[in-house]
């Protein structure tokens, strides 16, 4: 939307309008992005939330937020911006509802930087993680309802994340990673005898916890399962639901504290539905999430979860390739929010059109 070899003032007047507005103007985006969210919510009726980020590559450093960092969209680390993104999804459309750049930690007391690029005082460096979930509380706020949350093994491995979303009563179905350890449903534990000399020991368990692939029986029952239709025919896999306690320090700190303190524990690790994908050609599963949905849960429904993160891929596609959202040149923090705004408004648009194509525009 800019360019940045010319002055603002050298520009033909409309440009310059243009760029006055999106850069300097001093118009709140909340307000906006928050009658977007809910028009779009109203519509499409999403069966899920994703939670994704973004990057873009950047020269310089002069760029709000910009770091050697790793970017997505090269694949490696490089200089660039990124965004934590949540969007609207269903099987037929997707849309973002709300956006957040991440400030890199050097970000955090370079005041010369800061002040250039108009950061506020209160935005500091935070994990992705944590602004993802000061985005959702942001939009819990907004719309009252929050359908299941999904995202990628980035958000997924962290445990506290997923603790947070259950502590706000939030169900999600995270990709997590083969390595995260766990334990079997049957697994429980025993309190051993006390020998008389300092506190009672804390139960413990017989078997150590181990790793999700490890956790697949040989003989498990998997399903096939097609999940949508795609351009070369059904998108089918095999999937297995099975159940297992999380056995990581946060998974046990945390159940500790939900008891009452280490002294009021049972030793007790909450039990969690965990998906796993084996295609029929593969010797070992390919995929796992992890869920707080109820185990009953019809396995289809989790697969279509799962899945429905892609939608992402194509907002992701049409909002940098056909809207511009990686076009855009300026170097502040209102400018880049305001940028944003206006690319999920156009994509907003096209997202209710094809909804009702023939519905009647006004003059």
């Amino acid at each position: 939307m800019t360019r940045s070899s010319q002055t603002i003032e050298s520009l033909p007047n409309p440009e310059r309008f243009m760029q006055q507005f999106v850069n300097q103007s001093p118009w709140p985006w909340e307000p906006v992005r928050r009658r977007i969210a809910e028009r779009l919510v109203e519509v499409v009726r999403p069966e899920v939330w994703v939670i994704d980020d973004v990057s873009f590559p950047k020269c310089g450093r002069a760029s709000v937020g910009v770091a050697r960092q790793y970017c997505g969209a090269l694949g490696k680390r490089a200089n660039c911006q990124v965004a934590v993104s949540v969007h609207a999804a269903t099987d037929l459309a997707s849309c973002p509802l709300e956006w957040e750049l991440f400030l890199p930690e050097e970000w955090a007391h370079d005041l010369p930087r800061r002040t250039a690029a108009g950061v506020p005082e209160e935005v500091g460096h935070v994990t992705k993680a944590r602004l993802a979930l000061g985005l959702l509380e942001r939009l819990a706020g907004w719309l009252g309802s929050v359908p299941v949350l999904v995202a990628d093994a980035g958000y997924g491995r962290s445990v506290a994340f997923r603790l947070a979303l259950e502590e706000r009563g939030w169900s999600y179905l995270m990709a997590v990673e083969p390595k995260e350890i766990a334990r079997p449903a049957n697994a429980l534990p025993y309190w051993p005898p006390y020998q008389g000399l300092g506190p009672p020991t804390l139960p413990r368990y017989r078997e150590p916890a181990r790793p999700l692939h490890q956790l697949i029986d040989p003989d498990a029952r998997f399903e096939t399962v097609t999940w949508r239709q795609g351009s070369k025919g059904p998108m089918t896999s095999r999937f297995a639901v099975l159940q297992v306690r999380p056995s990581g320090k946060e998974a046990t700190r945390t159940a500790q504290e939900q008891a009452g303190g280490r002294g009021r524990w049972d030793g007790v690790l909450p039990l969690r539905t965990l998906l796993v994908e084996q295609p029929a050609d593969a010797d070992e599963p390919t995929g796992f999430w992890m869920s707080n949905l109820p185990a009953s849960t019809p396995i289809a429904d989790l697969v279509r979860f799962a899945k429905m993160r892609w939608r992402i891929e194509h907002d992701y596609r049409e909002l940098k390739h056909g809207l511009g959202l990686d076009h855009f040149e300026g170097r502040t923090w209102r400018g880049w929010h305001h940028h944003v705004t206006l690319v999920t408004a156009a994509q907003a648009f096209l997202t209710l059109r094809r909804y009702d194509p023939k519905a009647r525009t006004t003059a």
